[in-house]
């Protein structure tokens, strides 16, 4: 399933960042120790690292040194937490298997269907319903991820196999979906084309610039996924940048509009079928989710958990919360 693979991600990451953070500071030290050596006794040192530029050069080395161990230390005691943080799961097992017409083997077809993951941050649950759909394998991933020149980045990246776009630069996934869906109307193409964006993303203009042309164009087989959780960084979406009420804002400009229980596989698909029998005009599928679902009091629709570390505990209560809803959900 990908939540396991996600563990089993995590689970090899942990480590190899553990040693990494040692051979990070151990390398530091020499620098530092070189550097203090040349300033009071007049050691030689490479030309680059020599003269006036000394001082200056070790502050730089002492705040990047702070900066890497606290990026460390984010990675080591948050890193599983962030794998079941994301709202988006259902609605990608959904679409990747019950709706869209792709496959590790169509995808050369002119008629397969694309997706877009216009909130590139999500990546992590991405990857593991390409593996689970047998785009990526696993063992690849976990041997390589995030590793420097890994394709396997905090972002889709289109070097990866079914991943149709490079994403993350927020309000950029809905405009090339127009163009995909577009491009296939020309060409009379039957596949439709999906993107998902996060409800602060909508603050973005290309957003809308997007949403009149695929309006304009009458782009019935374009479907995009709103994650409504009404949190973003920096607070709830109705204090940062209102969105409601986003049924009339779409309609404005000549949309379809669906509402789903963005965390029930079952509402998801009832929405998507419902897109599909619309003709004449995109549709939005409005999908209210719950930020940090399944990790109970601790982490559902609390806003800090966008960048939040755990504590050991809280890992252990979040992770026991999800076992339980796991099990209750299998039964």
């Amino acid at each position: 399933t990908p939540s396991a693979e996600l563990d089993a991600l995590a689970d090899h990451e942990t480590p190899r960042l553990k040693k990494r953070l040692i051979a990070s500071l151990v390398f530091l030290a020499v620098l530092m120790y070189f550097s203090m050596g040349h300033m009071m006794w007049g050691w030689p040192l490479p030309r680059w690292f020599d003269g006036n530029h000394v001082a200056m050069g070790l502050v730089q080395l002492l705040l990047a040194g702070i900066v890497m161990v606290i990026n460390q230390k984010f990675f080591i005691s948050g890193f599983k937490s962030l794998w079941h943080r994301s709202p988006n799961m259902d609605t990608l097992v959904a679409l990747y298997f019950n709706q869209m017409n792709v496959t590790p083997d169509n995808m050369d077809d002119p008629n397969h269907d694309r997706f877009v993951m216009s909130k590139g941050h999500s990546v992590e649950a991405y990857y593991a319903v390409l593996a689970a759909k047998g785009f990526l394998d696993i063992e690849d991933v976990i041997k390589n991820f995030s590793k420097f020149g890994s394709p396997y980045i905090g972002h889709p990246n289109n070097k990866l196999p079914g991943i149709e776009m490079n994403s993350g630069s927020l309000g950029h996934g809905l405009p090339v979906c127009v163009g995909m869906a577009l491009a296939n109307k020309m060409d009379g193409k039957t596949g439709r084309v999906y993107t998902v964006m996060g409800d602060g993303e909508l603050a973005e203009g290309s957003v809308w610039e997007g949403a009149m042309a695929a309006g304009h164009y009458k782009l019935d087989n374009l479907c995009a996924v709103v994650d409504r959780n009404r949190l973003q960084i920096s607070g709830n979406t109705e204090d940062v940048m209102a969105d409601d009420d986003l049924d009339a804002r779409f309609r404005a400009f000549g949309w379809n509009s669906i509402h789903a229980q963005g965390n029930n596989i079952e509402s998801l698909n009832e929405a998507f079928e419902e897109a599909k029998t619309c003709k004449g005009k995109p549709t939005v599928i409005i999908a209210d989710t719950i930020k940090g679902y399944g990790g109970g009091e601790i982490m559902e629709n609390k806003a800090d958990w966008h960048h939040k570390v755990p504590t050991q505990e809280m890992y252990e209560t979040i992770s026991a919360e999800l076992l339980k809803r796991r099990d209750a959900a299998n039964e």
